[in-house]
């Protein structure tokens, strides 16, 4: 049979109950205090009321336990949800905040904020605020040492103060205390940042107020200042990593773009080499840089005058580039072209030219001056195949002029592809100095021409295919009076028939160039047939019917067609000095049938008949003319 309880017993039970009422509730410390109130307001004896006592003490024992485990656990959620933002680590900025701001809720304090170390200036700075409200205070820096912060930051020790301003510990200096001040900060906790033994800034957790910093907080804010720290150490490696990427990234794009333009540069030496040892040309060295760089591309030889290209847009800056290459030995930029020179014994040989609308990679740059070194190798060549060539040329020239008795000359000539049974025309230029380039000029128009050429002294001497001599001799003297910058004088004379006919043709050329100087036409070319009565002296056929037909011609054709008497209306004419009123009256006709003669003479021979020299051409002819009516044979 259950006991009932007693009044007492039934009283320490309701104050038990009550008291686990209370804990339930999460009720405030000063409602534990109401049900020994109201036990004393029952008229409990003084042992109920001290058992309630014990119970209420135990009560807040474990109320105050249970709110310390609630703490306890807030904290461990607030790590490890930094922990997990350590995870997810996307944005320093936000992580660095995000901390801050969990030390302010955790340590429910005014304001929390960090600073970093700056290693450069010596000093620590602001990086991140949580609850400020100075403007100055969130730029401040500390100087290492001073003030709490920068005391925590030089010695890596936790300090914290319940009255900064009344702690002698710190070095107060002014712009911090102004700071400070202005913030209104009382209380103030600091923890450093560590990353192994190296201290890289303080976290930090401040009051409005005096208020004391337990043991517990201290060890709190330390714990996130770890997270913090780990935060920066993964931070900047992870911006190492990027950049290292990065640099690795841009070091493989280089290094391709390198090989690429390496293999590039490879493949066109190989086809400009192929190209040398096949018999390629500048023209097929030329197509091949085109093709590999693209642009256009213009070839110029030692005098600047275009082999491969068009070379009438560059400008004259294009030559100083020229020069300067030459110098350096590298592709110079000027405009828009690349400029790629190469000499021979300081004097210039070929310079290529690349205009394009795209820069020119320093690679690319090293083919336009393999390219320029390849056509210096094919011009280089191709002179000493010319100059060979045209030692053997010239030496049988020469001893065609000089020792026409030799035997042999014929087939000399032949296996060097001249046939001297065809006509040919000899042709003897002078000029004055620049021996070794009228030379060349001699033996490379020779060469192309299948002809022979030589040089003797100041003139140098041409045997080429061809039958108008004057023709030619003109030609010759203008092209090269261009080539030498200064007038050259050319005669020449047919050089058709046997061996011997050289020499003599050699002869009359020589006499026809004399008399071109004699006469005042230095520069010009001509053969005897054209110098008039000049011609009956150098030439070696002295053609009087072919001087007569050039002279007087259309006058003694007129005649024979006509029955007119124009040749002795000039004999007459000439005979009285040119008074038409004594040539009528010495043909006993009309002074106006004599001018309508001497009209006719001037369309028949030109309105220059009666210049001095023409005259006299047209007299002597009249003389010749008369002898041959009387000499028949001549």
């Amino acid at each position: 049979m259950e006991r009932a309880l007693t009044p007492k017993a039934s009283r320490k039970t309701d104050g038990a109950y009550a008291y686990l009422d209370l804990l339930a509730r999460e009720a405030s410390a000063v409602e534990f205090e109401g049900p020994i109130l109201q036990a004393r307001a029952a008229g409990a004896d003084s042992a109920t009321l001290e058992e309630l006592e014990r119970a209420k003490v135990a009560a807040l024992q474990v109320r105050a336990a249970l709110r310390r485990r609630a703490k306890r656990e807030a904290e461990l959620s607030a790590l490890f949800d930094t922990a997990s933002d350590l995870a997810g680590l996307r944005d320093l900025d936000a992580v660095l905040e995000a901390i801050v701001h969990r030390a302010r809720q955790l340590l429910a304090t005014d304001i929390a904020y960090m600073t970093l170390n700056d290693p450069e200036r010596g000093d620590t700075y602001m990086r991140v605020t949580d609850g400020s409200i100075s403007a100055s205070f969130r730029r401040l820096r500390l100087p290492m040492g001073a003030g709490l912060g920068g005391l925590v930051a030089q010695s890596g020790t936790p300090y914290n103060t319940a009255d900064y301003f009344a702690d002698p510990r710190f070095r107060h200096t002014n712009t911090i205390d102004v700071a400070v001040h202005e913030e209104g900060l009382v209380a103030i906790l600091g923890v450093p940042l560590r990353l192994g033994t190296q201290v890289i800034g303080v976290l930090f957790a401040a009051n409005r107020s005096a208020r004391p910093f337990v043991q517990e907080e201290v060890a709190l804010l330390c714990s996130l200042a770890a997270h913090a720290a780990v935060a920066i150490d993964t931070a900047r490696l992870l911006q190492e990593t990027r950049a290292a990427l990065a640099e690795l990234s841009e070091a493989n794009t280089l290094i391709r773009a390198h090989s690429e333009s390496i293999e590039r540069a490879a493949d066109a030496h190989d086809r400009m080499t192929g190209l040398v040892l096949r018999g390629g040309g500048v023209e097929d060295v030329a197509a091949v840089v085109t093709e590999v760089l693209g642009g256009r591309l213009t070839v110029l030889d030692e005098e600047g005058r275009p082999l491969v290209g068009e070379s009438g847009d560059l400008d004259t800056g294009v030559f100083d580039a020229a020069q300067s290459s030459r110098a350096l030995g590298r592709t110079v930029k000027r405009g828009g072209a690349y400029v790629a020179s190469v000499d021979v014994g300081a004097a210039p040989l070929c310079t290529l030219v690349l205009r394009t609308d795209h820069p020119v990679s320093d690679t690319d740059q090293r083919i336009l001056e393999r390219a320029a070194i390849v056509t210096a190798l094919l011009l280089l060549f191709r002179r000493s195949v010319a100059e060979a060539e045209g030692r053997v040329r010239g030496e049988l020239l020469d001893d065609l002029v000089s020792r026409p008795e030799l035997r042999g000359l014929d087939d000399r000539a032949r296996r060097l592809g001249v046939d001297l049974g065809a006509p040919h025309v000899l042709v003897v230029a002078r000029h004055d100095g620049q021996r070794e380039r009228a030379a060349f000029w001699a033996s490379s128009q020779a060469t192309l021409a299948h002809g022979l050429a030589t040089a003797r002294g100041d003139e140098v001497v041409l045997l080429l295919p061809g039958d108008r001599p004057g023709a030619l001799a003109r030609r010759v003297a203008a092209e090269l009076s261009a080539s030498l910058g200064r007038p050259a004088t050319a005669g020449a004379a047919p050089a058709s028939g046997p061996v011997t006919a050289v020499a003599a043709a050699y002869a009359e050329a020589r006499r026809c160039a004399g008399a071109l100087v004699a006469l005042g036409r230095t520069g010009d070319g001509a053969s005897a047939d054209e110098l008039g009565f000049v011609g009956l002296l150098v030439g070696e056929r002295r053609e009087v019917s072919g001087f007569l037909s050039g002279a007087l011609g259309p006058v003694l054709d007129y005649d024979a067609r006509r029955g007119t008497a124009l040749v002795k209306t000039l004999n007459a004419y000439f005979g009285t000095g040119g008074s038409l009123s004594r040539t009528a009256e010495a043909l006993h006709i009309h002074v106006n049938t004599v001018t309508q003669r001497l009209d006719r003479v001037g369309q028949l021979l030109g309105a220059d008949w009666q210049e001095p020299e023409r005259a006299l051409e047209i007299q002597l002819a009249l003389r010749l003319h008369r002898l041959r009516t009387h000499m028949p044979d001549a």
